[in-house]
């Protein structure tokens, strides 16, 4: 048996004095890829940002656990160190640090020089971080940066978004290195939890389990590729409605 890699209890989250999460449970095991859908607005980016402990991102009630430890009270930087890293699917631009820089400090250990090659970023070491990036060019370099970090459990916001189909499959890629997914299934040690609103990483990334958030509350877990095709077929109202005409009869 696996064990368990993150375990999220009934957790809700306020933002701006607003309940966004009502009520989320999620577990994640060892080396387990989770998908989440829902439509914008549905509280995807605030459930992986209240993981990692962003500011204005309050827990009113429920547990966060990463490996067994309660993260609750934990700071961004500690749950960093502790293996977690978040992707962010909008980047912002840090002027005065250079992506090198950054490299340099989050991993003094491993050699990135292939993985750079991989994501064509040899150009962009000595750049401003995500200063001056086109969409794709952001995106390749936000998954540099987390396979630089390489963390126990990885955070991925939207890995598709705003990237033409050539940059999907760069990016797809380099996920796939960092889950580990040259090796069996048995042997991955990785996990990862990805929001996805047009499925396209579904086409390289084989995802274990996909989850339907609506609400601020997650209404439906299963396959995640028979999710997206009702998600294609139906939207999401159609299976909100369906959900509610099972619970009635």
């Amino acid at each position: 048996m696996k064990r368990s890699v993150l375990d999220i209890s009934s957790l809700y989250v306020d933002v701006q004095a607003k309940q966004i999460l009502k009520g989320v449970d999620l577990h994640i095991g060892e080396g387990e890829v989770h998908v989440l859908f829902g439509p914008n607005g549905s509280g995807k980016s605030t459930l992986l940002s209240t993981i990692m402990q962003l500011p204005g991102f309050e827990i009113t009630k429920g547990i966060i656990e990463f490996m067994g430890e309660s993260i609750n009270t934990k700071k961004t930087d500690e749950i960093a160190r502790s293996g977690v890293a978040l992707s962010f699917q909008h980047p912002p631009a840090i002027n005065g640090v250079t992506l090198s820089k950054f490299l340099y400090k989050i991993n003094k250990s491993e050699d990135l020089e292939e993985e750079i090659r991989e994501l064509d970023l040899e150009d962009f070491l000595d750049r401003d971080i995500n200063t001056g990036f086109s969409g794709g060019e952001l995106k390749r370099a936000e998954i540099l940066k987390l396979y630089a970090q390489n963390p126990q459990l990885a955070l991925i916001d939207e890995p598709e978004s705003g990237v033409d189909l050539e940059n999907i499959t760069i990016i797809a890629k380099a996920i796939n290195r960092i889950l580990q997914y040259d090796e069996s299934s048995n042997s991955r040690k990785k996990s990862a939890l990805i929001i996805t609103h047009t499925g396209h990483v579904l086409d390289y990334i084989n995802a274990d389990v996909g989850h339907i958030i609506i609400n601020g509350r997650i209404i439906s877990s299963g396959d995640p590729i028979e999710m997206m095709k009702e998600i294609k077929k139906d939207g999401f109202s159609g299976i909100m409605k369906r959900l509610n005409g099972q619970k009635e009869t």
